[in-house]
């Protein structure tokens, strides 16, 4: 019967003691098979008429409950030097409010990225078509008075064919415009919110992004001005070389000029 509430003291005493067994996890299973083996032998009759009769049995069930006993002391032992705090969550009104300003310049991060790259790339197609637009402009100049009224229409096909792609990217980056407007919008007013939150740093994590984003922007702006700027001059040459060619012929051979010479542009 000793044995047996050694056994028992192995297993609910060492075994699940506390709430921090977990940490120890491997141990304890150790101290389990020990208990399980205790207790099984002393359910099983036969067994235990054996150890009682044989002074060698007798004293290995003795060795083997005081194993357990040492095992369960280490166990309690690592337990006792293991520091243990319990952290209480912060649940005020004003710790939760912090968290939520920080989720909402989280997203509004996100939503300033996208658009800033959505915003990017459209100036980028937009600029790359005006500057084929500037190249096909200057191939018609370099040719006025060479063509023939064939070769003059179909110019004029893939030059207007180019416009038309000119137009439609510009619509897209108008229509990211305002995307990313209201996306620095949002970045505002959430960078407020963290700040007047006690959410510092991310606050300064917003209004940096905010910086970032419109060098950006600028950037790639500038780029868009400078081909409209060169499509500009372009323009004015291609109206200076029509005008000296039609002086530089005969009034009665309007009539053979192409259509596209005398076009108003």
């Amino acid at each position: 019967m000793q044995a047996f509430r050694n056994c028992g003291l192995c297993a609910s005493g060492n075994l699940f003691k506390g709430r921090t067994d977990f940490l120890v996890a491997r141990r304890n299973m150790s101290v389990l098979r020990l208990s399980a083996t205790c207790v099984q032998l002393l359910k099983d009759k036969t067994k235990i008429n054996v150890f009682c009769s044989s002074p060698a049995h007798h004293q290995r069930l003795l060795r083997l409950v005081a194993r357990s006993k040492a095992v369960a002391f280490s166990v309690s032992s690592g337990l006792c030097a293991v520091p243990f705090t319990q952290q209480v969550e912060n649940l005020s009104h004003e710790s939760l409010i912090c968290r939520a300003s920080c989720l909402v310049t989280d997203s509004a991060n996100t939503y300033l990225s996208q658009t800033t790259l959505a915003l990017v790339d459209a100036h980028t197609q937009y600029a790359k078509a005006l500057h084929t637009l500037i190249a096909l402009q200057k191939r018609y100049i370099t040719s006025i008075g060479k063509l023939t009224p064939a070769e003059e229409g179909s110019i004029w096909q893939v030059i207007i064919g180019q416009r038309v792609e000119v137009s439609d990217r510009l619509e897209a980056c108008k229509r990211f415009e305002s995307n990313w407007m209201n996306a620095i919008h949002i970045c505002e007013l959430s960078a407020e919110a963290a700040y007047n939150s006690g959410a510092e740093h991310a606050c300064t994590a917003t209004k940096t992004n905010l910086q970032v984003a419109q060098s950006k922007v600028e950037e790639i702006r500038k780029i868009s001005r400078e081909a409209k700027k060169k499509l500009a001059e372009t323009k004015a040459e291609e109206i200076q070389r029509m005008a000296e060619y039609v002086s530089s012929i005969d009034i009665n051979d309007l009539e053979d000029i192409p259509e596209a010479y005398l076009r108003e542009d």
